[in-house]
């Protein structure tokens, strides 16, 4: 488990503007649970490292990967493999 110092992510919040090309509803108002962890909480929770070639979203609570979101020349490509569950109430 990598340990990440300091403050350089921001909070879930930010999921709302690169994941709207690929989700309907709203990725900020969705429940996920890690896979590492269990940890069950709010996406707006996570951290979000956006400032590298694509955007990572961590666990808040063990800092695993849950989700990387990338734009290649192919299109966009997103793995949610760290993401034991995602749901929405509707």
């Amino acid at each position: 488990m990598s340990t990440l110092q300091g403050n350089d992510f921001e909070d879930g919040n930010v999921l709302g503007g690169p994941f709207a090309e690929i989700f309907v509803h709203d990725l900020t108002a969705a429940t996920g649970r890690c896979r590492f962890c269990g940890l069950d909480g709010p996406m707006a929770a996570v951290h979000v490292y956006a400032r590298a070639p694509g955007v990572v979203v961590r666990c808040p609570g063990c800092q695993e990967v849950l989700m990387r979101l990338v734009s290649t020349p192919r299109g966009l490509e997103l793995d949610a493999s760290g993401l034991a569950h995602l749901s929405w109430r509707l």
